[in-house]
């Protein structure tokens, strides 16, 4: 059966009358680098008070807004239907912490959530502790950096953004009187921990480089001067994180690299002692710690590629003491470890799938392993903040099963589907089919996954339309799991498909390993391996073939468009890191110093020469490339807007075809686009408009 709908759907074909795109002046700025001569057109964007960088962006917002027009209505059907299946009036699941049931709810046509509360029982009279709508009235831009409720449920402490850069505002409510307290710091990172005595808090600060690297003890009613600085690392490679644990004993400092790390501990009960180590770094060697009874947990990868589980007394938590617990195992990747009062929950990864194993404290302590019936699938375990319960709270979800909130008995081994997400709309599972596949890679060895999902009966005749997506850094792990939008898509009969590549950690800690550094080009070639394979397998073709990325994810965008223009129809990438060499170059821009143990360092020749090899900036040359879309933000800490501004310059300027080029710059958002549900919803019905469109033209239909 051909795409019946994908045809029958198609966006009317765009007018031949094209608007003129933005020119960018060219003001050269030439470098030398081991020995090679670089020339940057472009440079001036990276200053955003330069007389040409805003006029510019506004043009090329005003081309991208003209060359859409016509997919106004295709837009506006695509919101409308993305809308129609969310239940707009939702309540999450309670979860319980001490006598208290805590929970967020949402309301048709508020953008936010709302954060409620019930004491003692599920049927006693709500308390809306903090209605995000509330807060957010008068800022186009409103998001939560973190929110912590004291110990004793009386205050609440939040870390707001109202500018998408990430400079977080402390806030501190007193839940009592419903008022706002006067003790509001600004300019802060990630990070909040409170002590048992409620009126002590721990938050963390940047560095120029907005690199977490400072931990700060505020009591409340005190002025900011008066804080003490309890902790600071000033190696850059080294990125600061605090947290309370899960059993209250210890505010938790940890100081991590790509490449190492270290813990400290400081007892909730005594917030004024100095941070107690765990172990002083070393180098490669990596571990996270979590209290539990009596022992420290720690995770490590101490001769143990794949990670290992090891204990030690919590009175003397040093190195010497730490012994065995959950040893080594080649093929399983041992991801973290969850400590219960009674239990241990250990998440592990075996076949590129997670899998949860519990192990009793008390009797016999056997091992179980908790099982899910799905060939792809993700499973996330919720905070489960209640350190004594004796049932673990997790999340399931597939390609075609919607999020499910699941109690599972710890001990009698048994399980209580709590809440399933409503889908509207006249969704039906039953319409669709999920498969796993693997693609050889051009090594000849190394099986890649993919997991994909279509309509039930769509011919493998080469003519279905297919979006691949993939991340692929930093081993973060894409799971194949739900999400109604995608149903936009495969309801006009596209394949939706993700590339597990090199540089996650579906299939274990050297499946990062293999995709960074000197081995980061596994990351690129995967993904083309895969699409390839998608192709030769007549999933697709390459005239309907579409790919999306964002982030270090749209770096991947930026190396396909410059190695198989050809093997894609249509590229979009969301935030794209694309400008490789300078960034690496330059420390004060956010996250550079950190990830040289990511990337490389340019400053080293060998390193140099490597990067050089796939930085799509370096690498834009006089060829046909894809249609392409890319998104950015002005306020962006992550990957400054000037990195895509300067891409789509270079490559209006270079490439040699007249292919539509799209740069779309939100200007008043970051990292991750508009803050509020529904703008969120606008901004994917303006990808999938122009993936739908441009898929289609030019097609014999």
């Amino acid at each position: 059966m051909r795409s019946v709908l994908f045809l029958a759907l198609l966006a009317a074909p765009m007018s031949a009358q094209f608007p003129t795109p933005p020119v960018a002046k060219q003001l050269p700025v030439e470098t030398v680098l081991h020995g090679e001569r670089r020339v940057d057109p472009y440079a001036y964007f990276k200053d955003r008070n330069h007389p040409e960088t805003i006029p510019y962006l506004e043009a090329e917002n005003r081309y991208t807004d003209a060359m859409t027009a016509h997919t106004a209505q295709l837009q506006r059907q695509l919101y409308d239907e993305m809308l129609g299946r969310i239940q707009e009036d939702d309540s999450q699941v309670p979860v319980r912490r001490d006598g208290w049931y805590y929970y967020t709810r949402t309301e048709r046509g508020k953008a936010y959530p709302i954060f409620a509360r019930k004491r003692g029982a599920l049927d006693a009279p709500e308390e809306v502790y903090f209605d995000q709508n509330a807060e957010a009235e008068g800022h186009a831009f409103y998001d939560l950096g973190g929110m912590e409720v004291s110990p004793d449920h009386q205050r609440l402490a939040v870390l707001v953004d109202t500018t998408g850069y990430e400079d977080f505002i402390l806030r501190i409510k007193d839940l009592a009187t419903g008022r706002w307290l006067p003790d509001e710091i600004v300019k802060l990172s990630w990070g909040l921990a409170w002590a048992d005595d409620n009126r002590t808090l721990f938050y963390m600060t940047p560095d120029s480089a907005k690199r977490g690297d400072r931990v700060w003890r505020h009591v409340i009613g005190t002025p900011r001067a008066s804080d003490v600085s309890v902790y600071q690392d000033t190696d850059v490679l080294f990125n600061v994180n605090l947290s309370r644990s899960r059993s209250g004993e210890f505010i938790l400092i940890s100081s991590t690299s790509f490449t190492s790390s270290e813990w400290h501990l400081i007892p909730t009960a005594r917030p004024t002692e100095a941070p107690r180590v765990v172990a002083p770094r070393r180098a490669g060697v990596e571990y996270e710690v979590e209290p539990g009874e009596g022992v420290l947990y720690i995770t490590t990868n101490e001769d143990a590629p794949n990670f290992r589980v090891m204990t030690a007394p919590l009175r003397d938590p040093s190195r010497r003491n730490w012994t065995d617990w959950l040893a080594p195992r080649a093929d399983v990747f041992v991801e973290g470890v969850m400590p219960f009062k009674h239990h241990v929950v250990v998440s592990e990864r075996r076949d590129g799938l997670r899998r949860l194993r519990i192990s009793g404290l008390e009797g016999r302590r056997e091992s179980h392993e908790v099982t899910f019936p799905e060939a792809a699938y993700g499973v996330f375990p919720g905070s489960n903040p209640q350190y004594d319960a004796r049932t673990l709270r997790f999340t399931y979800s597939s390609l075609v099963t919607p999020n499910t909130v699941v109690d599972y008995e710890m001990d009698r081994r048994t399980r209580t589907e709590l809440k399933r997400d409503a889908v509207l709309g006249g969704y039906d599972p039953a319409r669709y089919e999920v498969e796993r596949l693997y693609a050889l890679a051009r090594d000849g060895v190394t099986r890649i996954p993919i997991s994909l999902v279509h309509r039930k009966g769509v011919a493998r005749d080469g003519k279905a339309p297919l979006l691949l997506y993939a991340y692929g850094s930093y081993g973060s792990t894409t799971e194949p799991t739900f999400s109604s939008q995608r149903f936009s898509l495969v309801d006009r009969g596209f394949t939706y498909a993700i590339a597990h590549v090199r540089g996650g950690q579906e299939m274990g800690r050297p499946w990062y390993d293999d995709g960074k550094m000197l081995h980061k080009m596994n990351t690129f070639t995967d993904f083309i391996d895969v699409a390839d394979h998608l192709v030769r397998e007549r999933y697709t073709s390459p005239d309907r073939l579409a790919a999306n990325g964002g982030s270090a994810g749209g770096l991947l965008m930026g190396v396909i468009a410059n190695q198989r223009p050809e093997l894609f129809k249509v590229i979009v990438a969301d935030v794209p890191f694309v400008d490789v060499i300078n960034t690496m170059l330059d420390a004060s821009i956010p996250l550079t110093a950190q990830e040289w143990e990511q990337w490389g360092n340019p400053a080293k020749p060998e390193e140099y020469r490597y990067l050089m090899r796939y930085s799509p900036y370096d690498n834009v040359r006089p060829q046909a490339y894809p249609r392409m879309l890319v998104t950015s933000g002005l306020n962006d800490s992550r990957v400054g807007y000037f990195e895509p501004t300067k891409w789509v310059a270079r490559l209006r300027a270079t490439k040699t075809d007249s292919h539509p080029l799209l740069l779309k710059m939100h200007m008043g958002a970051g990292h991750g686009g508009s803050s509020g549900r529904y703008e969120r919803l606008r901004e994917q019905a303006f990808r999938y408009a122009f993936i739908v469109d441009q898929v289609s033209q030019g097609l014999i239909q």
